[in-house]
């Protein structure tokens, strides 16, 4: 309790910051698909192809832990932030062109990536130590919130006013959200004369190499990608999928929200067991419960409360993985090197989104708009994704004995 005594202002400014960043858009863009497929006359295929996107992203994430790394989280915070708030806005003023909407959200997201837990949990893991797993929780908390209050009021404002009105709404909650992120960030430095961030300004390409060769290096990058094989699901297709089982459009949207309430769930129950149970089970227990909700979503006769359950389940094993990726590297590696670590395990989350739109792409075109086999490639991978976590064996810690994880107040 002390370390929440001494740093609660700091997880209110992060859990802010979290909530109005990129995860607006994770949570948010299966809604506005019908609007978009239905005015511009674009396929379902193309449209998944945006979950492709991150091919591109995954390979740029690390220059982005590189710089949180060196620059300090609270600069990094502010590109991000803005970079997102500024494409929502874009995103409203599109022509039909898809490949335009693809642009915007690419370059949203090369510098929205600063946004998310990349660069906010790092500066939790500077703070917390015997916490750390609670911490963490509180703080992806932020996301799935921001997502089960956003999506039925953003869902309400399409049907009203259209989808342009939703994106500009976007555009001011990130807006808002951040600048009372980076206030109290700032605020928080100068009254502590000290932001608590352990900075890393060199890093040698031996010492890179040294972290690569690690074996829970491989294990948790591979482990991300392998679960985020399904990611396209929850992040442009939720609503698609839910509506092609024959659930109604507005019972659809509760869906969304539904699943962003299961990520607070499981992010609640994961991240108290991380300071209780090594973390390597957690995932294996965790990370496997999506395999049961695909299949659930895979079995024909589907009704409300099956669908409801598969999306329930599948939500509580997102909320698990956004505490486990970032507490096994803050326990397997040095603090120093936090956000360069998380943004490869970063980049092997969008490595596997992309390969999964991929497949998502080619089985729908295969199959002339069924989402049965894809459904079924992911329950499928997401085992495979538990068990790589699983071999990254008990928790350990490198910091170093002088690293100060408290900060205290002046």
């Amino acid at each position: 309790m002390k370390e929440f005594r001494l740093n609660w202002t700091v997880v209110l400014a992060t859990f802010i910051g979290i909530a109005t960043g990129n995860a607006l858009s994770h949570y948010t863009m299966s809604l506005f698909a019908p609007e978009l497929i239905k005015e511009f006359g674009w396929s379902k295929a193309q449209f998944a192809l945006v979950s492709a996107l991150p091919l591109i992203t995954a390979v740029i994430t690390p220059l982005a832990g590189r710089f949180t790394d060196k620059f300090g989280a609270r600069v990094a915070a502010s590109i991000g932030l803005a970079a997102m708030s500024l494409g929502f806005f874009a995103l409203s003023t599109l022509n039909g062109n898809i490949y335009e909407f693809f642009a915007i959200w690419l370059l949203q997201h090369i510098f929205g990536v600063m946004s998310t837990s990349l660069v906010f949990a790092r500066i939790i893991v500077d703070r917390f130590d015997r916490a750390r797993g609670t911490a963490l929780s509180l703080l992806m908390m932020g996301p799935p919130l921001s997502g089960a209050v956003v999506a039925p009021i953003l869902g309400w404002i399409i049907a009203a006013d259209g989808w342009r009105a939703g994106f500009v709404s976007l555009a001011a909650a990130s807006a808002v959200g951040g600048t009372i992120c980076i206030f109290f960030l700032g605020r928080i430095a100068k009254r502590q004369a000290d932001t608590g961030e352990v900075r890393n300004p060199r890093l040698s390409l031996a010492e890179l190499g040294a972290i690569a060769r690690q074996p829970a290096f491989l294990l948790i990058v591979g482990g991300m990608f392998m679960i985020n094989i399904a990611q396209p699901f929850a992040a442009s297709q939720l609503k698609l999928v839910v509506l092609s089982k024959g659930i109604s459009d507005s019972a659809g949207t509760w869906m969304v929200s539904l699943y962003a309430t299961g990520v607070i769930i499981g992010r609640a129950i994961f991240g108290i067991a991380l300071d209780r149970i090594s973390a390597n089970k957690v995932a294996l227990f965790g990370l496997s419960l999506p395999a049961v909700g695909f299949a659930i979503l895979g079995m024909p006769g589907m009704t409300v409360s099956l669908c409801a359950a598969g999306i329930m389940l599948i939500g509580i094993a997102q909320g698990a993985e956004g505490d486990i990726g970032g507490y096994l590297v803050s326990r397997h590696f040095n603090l120093r090197n936090f956000s360069l670590v998380f943004a490869f395990v970063k980049s092997g989350l969008d490595a596997g989104g992309a390969i999964g739109a991929l497949i998502l792409s080619f089985t729908l075109a295969m199959s002339g708009g069924s989402y049965d086999a894809f459904i079924w490639i992911c329950a499928g991978t997401t085992l495979v994704g538990a068990f790589l976590f699983f071999l990254t064996g008990a928790d350990r810690t490198t910091r170093d004995p002088g690293t100060v994880l408290e900060t205290e107040a002046n």
